[in-house]
C-alpha cells in the first residue's frame, strides 16, 4: 500500500466528496478494489472516511475536514490553478509531484475559491512551446541539474548538430525553461554564459564545487543575458527595398521586436531598415529572390551580386 496513494486520496476526496469508488480508481489509475482498501487504510489511521451505499453515494468525508489556507485572495487563489503544461516538470522528475501540490493547495482552499480554482485550473492552459519545436527530453539534463542543485563543477562536451564539439569546465548557477528549450546559465572563465542543454554531448559532474557568485540572482542574469543576446542580434544594419507583397513575410522572419509592423504606404514598394548578427546572416535575404533588394551597406550589395552571378552562371 502506497503512501503517497493514501495521500492523493484523501486530498480528492477534500477537494470534491462523495465520489464514486469508479471515478478514484480511474483517476489514481487503480481498481474498484484497491479503492476501498485505501479507503479502510485512512478510517484505520483515524481519516473520517465512510462509504455511502445508493446511486449517488460513494466514498465521502465528514463535511469540514481539511485544512485551510489563510490569506489567499480570490485571484491569487485563480491564479495558483493557471495551467502551464507539465513538460518543464516531467523533465525534471517533478511531474507527479505537481499534481499532488496542486491537489494538496485545491484541497485545502476554502469553499468560496476552491469551485473557482477548480474551474480555471480545468480550462485555461498555457503551453509555453513554440510551434514545430522538438518535444525531446534533453539527453544530459539529470546530470546538469545534478550540478546545478549539489553546487558541483561540470564539464561537458558541447556542439550543435553538424559542427564540431568543444570541451568546456562550468561553473552552473542556474536552470531556465524558455520556449521549449532547456538552458543551463553557467559561468566559464569568470564570464557568465548560456548553454543549451539539449546540445551537451557528453556530461561530467566533478568533485570540485562550483564558484558561485555572491548574490546571485538567476531571473536578474537570464534577464541581462537575454539584452546582451539581442544587442548581439541586431549589430548590423541592412537597409533594403522590399515589395509590398513579400513585406509581411521578410518582418515576421528578420524583422525586431521593434520593426514588425507594415509600414504604411501606396507604393509598389517600402524602404526600410534590418539588423542582423554579422553580415554574412543577411545572405539569407536572398531567398527573397528579386523582390528584395540590398540598398545599404555596398559591401553587402556587392556580395549579393556576386552570388547571383554565380547563381546565373551555373544555370545558364
Amino acid at each position: 500500500m502506497r503512501p503517497d496513494r493514501l495521500l492523493a486520496l484523501l486530498l480528492l476526496l477534500q477537494a470534491r466528496s462523495p465520489r464514486s469508488a469508479t471515478e478514484l480508481g480511474a483517476e489514481l489509475e487503480v481498481s474498484v478494489r484497491t479503492i476501498y482498501r485505501d479507503a479502510e487504510a485512512l478510517s484505520a489511521a483515524g481519516v473520517p472516511v465512510y462509504a455511502e451505499r445508493g446511486r449517488s453515494g460513494g466514498i465521502a468525508l465528514l463535511p469540514g475536514y481539511r485544512t485551510q489556507v489563510p490569506g489567499l485572495s480570490p485571484d491569487e487563489a485563480r491564479a495558483l490553478f493557471v495551467l502551464t503544461t507539465d513538460r518543464p516538470h516531467a523533465d525534471l522528475g517533478l511531474g507527479d509531484a505537481l499534481g499532488s501540490a496542486l491537489r494538496k493547495v485545491l484541497a485545502s482552499l476554502p469553499a468560496g475559491h476552491r469551485d473557482t480554482a477548480d474551474l480555471i485550473g480545468r480550462r485555461v492552459l498555457v503551453d509555453p512551446a513554440r510551434w514545430g519545436a522538438v518535444d525531446d527530453r534533453p539527453a544530459h539534463l539529470d546530470r546538469v541539474q545534478a550540478a546545478v542543485l549539489d553546487g558541483r563543477r561540470l564539464r561537458i562536451g558541447y556542439g550543435s548538430a553538424g559542427a564540431g564539439t568543444g570541451t568546456y569546465t562550468l561553473d552552473p548557477h542556474g536552470l531556465v525553461h524558455k520556449a521549449g528549450v532547456w538552458y543551463l546559465v553557467a559561468e566559464h572563465r569568470r564570464i557568465m554564459k548560456t548553454f543549451r542543454v539539449d546540445r551537451v554531448r557528453d556530461a561530467t559532474v566533478l568533485d570540485t564545487p562550483a564558484r558561485r557568485r555572491s548574490g546571485f540572482d538567476l531571473a536578474a542574469t537570464w534577464s541581462g543575458l537575454q539584452d546582451r543576446y539581442a544587442a548581439a542580434r541586431t549589430a548590423v544594419a541592412v537597409r533594403v527595398r522590399v515589395r509590398r507583397h513579400v513585406l509581411p513575410r521578410v518582418l515576421r522572419l528578420h524583422g525586431d521586436a521593434q520593426n514588425r509592423e507594415v509600414p504604411p504606404g501606396d507604393s509598389a514598394w517600402a524602404d526600410l531598415t534590418l539588423r542582423f548578427p554579422v553580415l554574412d546572416a543577411a545572405q539569407a535575404l536572398l531567398a527573397f529572390g528579386a523582390d528584395v533588394e540590398v540598398l545599404e551597406p555596398a559591401e553587402l550589395r556587392a556580395r549579393l551580386a556576386g552570388i547571383g552571378a554565380g547563381i546565373a552562371a551555373r544555370y545558364s
